[in-house]
Order: structure tokens, then C-alpha cells, then sequence
């Protein structure tokens, strides 16, 4: 008996071994198979126009000129659409980060009149399209003479606008140990000091996770800056790629790509960088929740 179980024993693990080996191998080709429009879309800016559509991923002959072309093509700098959208992003974080966890911090700790209707309110503002809300915006930052500036894109972040990233840090506070809170009242500390000694401390992974998320929508946005951008010095990354498919349908398709491919890497980098942050986040934020 034992030697049958003995002699088994070899079977069944190298049985294992090949089915683990299967799904390796299998999550593998689905992964190259996913990727694959990104590495086509990489070697295209380095192919000429005679064969920036062809399947293959190894280009006949590099050819740089498509990132110097990009680069000088249009009429204003690509790098200077790189800075303006980088600097939108930047007060964008900024904006949001402050607002929505001071918006958090009232609808989770604070005891205030009409904050689980307000909070209700709040949360049916996530089921609102933008399509429905940006004629009412437009009309009001028109009246007020913001329409060809940044003003119309930055202003709502610093009002907490974002309803999402709201609900994820009250989910996230109300995890914390009321203990703390109740702690530091009775030693005499008032909201804003509990605020930015306790609160602010501890949502820190959370605090990440909205950083990285309103990074990333403002970078890959492209109606609302076109809307209110109307200045070609002021066009951002979207606006200036725009600017590569001609109104007759002939496009520079070995400029756009190459500048395609410079704009993924900033999104690319910050994610690679705070993935682990923002995973923590994103689990910590669920479990709590």
C-alpha cells in the first residue's frame, strides 16, 4: 500500500508542475496579447509612412525623425503642452487631495444639520455624466469670463467636485479608531487640529490613492480642456495631439505616435512608482470600509 502512495506521488507532482506551467504560459500569451497594441503603437514611431501600418513590431529602418518632427511640427513646442498639462495635474492633486479629505473629515467625524441628507446628495452626484453638468459649468464660467483660461479646470478641484474620491476617504475615516478623535477632544484639541495632527497622518495610503487616480484622469482628459482651452499656447497634451490629424483626414501618423508614446510615459512612471501605494490604498480603503 505504502508503495503505491510512494510511486504516486512523482505522477502527481510533475502533473502539477505541467498545469502550473500551463497557466503561466497561458497568462503570458494573454498578457503579450494585451500589450501588444502598446509595443505596436512604440514601434510605429520609430517606422516611416510607408510601413508605420504594417503588423510587424521591428521597424525595417529607425527612424528618429518622427520624435524630432513631433517634437517642432506644430506651431507651438511640444514640450510646451508636456509642461502645461503637468502643471494643470500638479494644482489638480493638489486641489483635490485638500478638498475632498477636508470634505471626508466633516461627513465622517463631524456632527453638523443635514449631513446624512447632504451626504445622500453627494453620492447621486456620482451618477451624473459630465454631458449633463458641463452646459450649466460653461454658461456659469462664461458669465464670469474664466472660459479660455485654466480657472474653469482647476476651481472645481479645490471645491471638492470629485464625489468619488470623497466617499473613498469617508470610507477610509470611519475605519480609524474613534478612540483617537474622542482622545484628543477631550484634551482640548478642536476639529482643525484633530484634522491635520490625526486625521491627515493616518489616511496618508488613501490620501496616494486619490493623488494618483486625479493625476491620471486630468492627464488622459481631453473634453473639458477642450472646451474651455481655447489658446494654442495654452493646449495640453490631448489638445496637441490633436493637432496631428488634419481636418481633411491626412495625418502625420509617425509624429503622432512618437508623441503619443512621450505622453504615456509620464502616466506609465507614476504608476509604476506608487503601484504598491496604491493598491495598499485601494485594499486598506475596501477593508475598512
Amino acid at each position: 500500500m505504502s508503495k503505491a502512495v510512494t510511486n504516486q506521488v512523482p505522477y502527481f507532482g510533475k502533473n502539477k508542475r505541467a498545469i502550473s506551467i500551463f497557466r503561466h504560459g497561458l497568462l503570458i500569451g494573454f498578457g503579450l496579447f494585451a500589450i501588444y497594441p502598446l509595443l505596436w503603437l512604440v514601434a510605429g514611431s520609430f517606422k516611416n509612412e510607408e510601413e508605420v501600418f504594417t503588423p510587424s513590431l521591428i521597424p525595417a529602418e529607425v527612424d528618429w525623425g518622427n520624435y524630432l518632427q513631433g517634437w517642432t511640427s506644430v506651431d507651438v513646442s511640444f514640450g510646451r503642452y508636456l509642461f502645461n498639462t503637468l502643471l494643470i495635474c500638479a494644482i489638480s492633486v493638489v486641489g483635490n487631495v485638500v478638498a475632498t479629505s477636508m470634505a471626508a473629515y466633516a461627513f465622517a467625524r463631524l456632527n453638523f444639520v443635514g449631513r446624512k441628507p447632504l451626504f445622500a446628495v453627494m453620492l447621486a452626484t456620482l451618477m451624473l455624466p459630465i454631458q449633463v453638468i458641463i452646459i450649466p459649468q460653461y454658461l456659469l464660467f462664461s458669465a464670469l469670463g474664466m472660459v479660455g483660461t485654466y480657472l474653469p479646470l482647476l476651481i472645481p478641484k479645490f471645491l471638492a467636485v470629485d464625489a468619488f474620491f470623497i466617499f473613498l476617504l469617508v470610507q477610509f475615516i470611519r475605519g480609524l479608531p474613534i478612540e483617537l478623535t474622542e482622545a484628543a477632544t477631550v484634551d482640548g484639541a478642536g476639529p482643525i487640529r484633530i484634522y491635520f495632527s490625526i486625521i491627515l497622518p493616518l489616511i496618508g495610503p488613501a490620501l496616494i490613492t486619490v493623488s494618483i487616480f486625479t493625476f491620471i484622469w486630468t492627464w488622459n482628459d481631453f473634453f473639458s480642456q477642450l472646451i474651455y482651452i481655447t489658446k494654442p499656447d495654452d493646449y495640453t497634451v490631448s489638445l496637441g495631439l490633436r493637432l496631428f490629424v488634419d481636418a481633411t483626414g491626412i495625418s502625420s501618423f509617425g509624429p503622432l505616435f512618437a508623441m503619443v508614446t512621450l505622453a504615456t510615459i509620464p502616466v506609465t512612471l507614476i504608476f509604476l512608482i506608487f503601484q504598491r501605494r496604491l493598491v495598499q490604498g485601494v485594499a486598506t480603503t475596501g477593508l475598512k470600509g
